[in-house]
Formats: C-alpha cells, sequence, structure tokens
C-alpha cells in the first residue's frame, strides 16, 4: 500500500491496469515504425524519425486514417504482425498493465496478401511469448475496416470463423462512422454471426459522429461495449439508458484530441460522462500515432480531470470488470488494484 505522501504520479505508475482499446498498427512504437518503412521502402511512410513525428500530426480525422491506412500498409508477413504484438505487450506492460484485449483488422493484412491461417498462427505464437517475456495476457478483437463496406465485413466474419486465433474474443467495427449507414445491412448480418460464435459486439461508436450511430451500435449490432461513445452527451435519452445499463465506454481522450474530435482537454466530455454516473473506461487507442500512453492518459485524468487516487483506482476497476478476461484474473487484478489503493474509496 502507498502512504498519503506518495505522488499522485507513484500511484499511477503502481496502479494496475487493464487497456481494452488500443490497435494493433496505431500501438507499433516510432522505432518499430522506421523499422518497417525501411524494411518496405516502398510505402509512403517517412523513413526518418523527425519526418515521421510530422507525419503523426493530423488535421482531422480523415487525414489520420489516411495515416493510418499508410502505416498499416507495411504490415506485410506474419513476422510483421508478431512483431507489432509483442511490441505492444512490452509497452504496456513496462505501464504495469496485466492484460490488453488488442484490436487488429486482419482484413488489411489478407489485402495485403498474408494468408488468413498465417496471420492467426503469428497472432497465437505472439500471445505466448507476450506472456512469457512480458508477463501479460493478449486477447484480440477482430475489426472491421468501415470504409470497406460490406468487403470488408465479409472478410473479417470470414478468418473470425473459419481461422480465429485462440484468443479471440470480440469483433468490432472502426474506421470513418460516417460511411456506415450505406452498409448497415451488412454490419448487422457481421455482428449477428459473431455472437452467434460467441464472440462480444465491441464495435466503435460515437467517436465522429452523433448519437444515433451509438443507437445503431446497441440496437442494431447488439453492442456489449462502446469504442469512444463520446457523442453520447448530446442525447439525454442516451444518457439514461447507458446510466440505467451501465454499458462500458472505451473513452480515449488524447486520441479524440488528436484526430479533432474536442478543441480541448479541457473541454472533453469525460468528466460530465462521470457525473451521469456513465461506466467509463480509460484507454489509450493509438499511443505513439498521438504522442501518449495508457499510464498518460490516467495521468491526464488526474491532472487535467482532478480524479483523485479513488477516483483513478474507480476507472482501473471498471476495465477490468468489462473485460473479457476470466472470473480467476478479474479477480486477481482487482484484488491488486484495492491492495494499493488501501480503501481509499470506501471499498
Amino acid at each position: 500500500m502507498l502512504t498519503d505522501t506518495t505522488s499522485i504520479e507513484a500511484f499511477i505508475d503502481a496502479l494496475p491496469k487493464v487497456e481494452l482499446h488500443v490497435h494493433l498498427v496505431g500501438s507499433a512504437s516510432v522505432p518499430t515504425v522506421l523499422e518497417l518503412a525501411r524494411r518496405h521502402p516502398d510505402g509512403s511512410v517517412p523513413v526518418d524519425e523527425r519526418e515521421l513525428r510530422a507525419f503523426y500530426e493530423f488535421r482531422d480525422f480523415p487525414h489520420f486514417a489516411e495515416v493510418y491506412e499508410s502505416v498499416s500498409g507495411l504490415v506485410r508477413t506474419p513476422e510483421d504482425v508478431g512483431t507489432l504484438v509483442l511490441g505492444t505487450a512490452r509497452d504496456l506492460a513496462a505501464q504495469n498493465a496485466r492484460y490488453v484485449e488488442l484490436t487488429v483488422t486482419p482484413y488489411t493484412h489478407q489485402r495485403a496478401g498474408m494468408p488468413m491461417p498465417a496471420i492467426t498462427e503469428a497472432l497465437d505464437h505472439a500471445v505466448r511469448e507476450a506472456r512469457d517475456r512480458h508477463g501479460i495476457r493478449v486477447a484480440y478483437i477482430f475489426d472491421i475496416p468501415g470504409e470497406f463496406g460490406a468487403d470488408g465485413a465479409r472478410g473479417t466474419l470470414d478468418h473470425a470463423l473459419a481461422h480465429p486465433p485462440e484468443a479471440l474474443v470480440g469483433f468490432g467495427i472502426g474506421g470513418i462512422e460516417q460511411v456506415r449507414p450505406p452498409h448497415r445491412d451488412a454490419f448487422r448480418d457481421a455482428f449477428a454471426a459473431a455472437r452467434a460464435a460467441g464472440l462480444r459486439s465491441l464495435p466503435h461508436a460515437g467517436e465522429m459522429t452523433g448519437p444515433e450511430t451509438i443507437w445503431e451500435a446497441i440496437e442494431g449490432l447488439g453492442a456489449e461495449r462502446i469504442g469512444h461513445g463520446i457523442s453520447c452527451m448530446d442525447d439525454p435519452r442516451l444518457i439514461a439508458y447507458l446510466r440505467e445499463t451501465q454499458l462500458p465506454l472505451e473513452v480515449c481522450p488524447t486520441s479524440n484530441l488528436r484526430t479533432g474530435q474536442v478543441a480541448d482537454l479541457a473541454g472533453h466530455p469525460l468528466p460530465r460522462m462521470l457525473e451521469e454516473g456513465l461506466f467509463v473506461t480509460l484507454n489509450s487507442d493509438d499511443p505513439p500515432m498521438f504522442d501518449t500512453s495508457l499510464t498518460g492518459e490516467y495521468r491526464i485524468a488526474a491532472e487535467v480531470f482532478g480524479l483523485d487516487r479513488a477516483g483513478l483506482a474507480s476507472l482501473a476497476r471498471n476495465a477490468v470488470t468489462a473485460s473479457s478476461l476470466d472470473e480467476d484474473g478479474r479477480r486477481a487484478v482487482l484484488a491488486d488494484i484495492d491492495a494499493l489503493a488501501g480503501g481509499e474509496d470506501g471499498r
């Protein structure tokens, strides 16, 4: 247990964490991206560190999506996939993260010429290596790239059903939300099939569009968690629904700032979401691209949003509760959070 005089920074460093919203390609460290760019120099990604950091200055979400696609195009072999998973595991373990649900968009790797079984083999191997080398448990969410419509939905579902990694726990959708409506039925059908196969419905919604996208995720896709969900604050009926059901929201403050969804961190809706009694988790999304980390998001929660130790511990518990960890795994992480927090929040 930390003493009352221990700094909030030390408390955050020691806090056991779970990461629910982080993307495989977006988690690639700058050195890893530079390595891949030099390995595949025919792409548009800079091979110089200063130029790469400038490449990561995003004008808006469509520009971010364009840059993300360029970096994703560097992932061309199963070895590249494994490198990214292990890099994420290493970086999160250094932040005292115990478990991560890593979002993978396999359709983009299929389009790069990688066979589904080879992708799955790389993902399975990386799970074992992550636990052996870094002591962190890794699970996967397969994510439809929304821009590819029905083809992306079909390709992602086929991979999830025919060649699932052993640690596959969820099915999601990301990308530019504005392109989804014409493909609504294809996305609904894919999610229905994935849920029937035992996967959790974990879509992004309400990041760059209004509450209607969140309602569609809930009513059309059977969402069990919502990625981002910040536009819920524009709909009192949705706020009431989320409060009553305690449907978890994966909130990523720095991501929202860097892609232009909020003007500044001080104006981010997270504090209001907590005041409304919503079930919030804290996440990093694409940390190197946004110059953040999971620990950094907890620091923002303390320094910008004013959360104390009890509030930070509550966010950490929420992530465990909303995760797909087995009961023994949940109990172990929750016990460590409680031991650190020392009952400061009344638990």
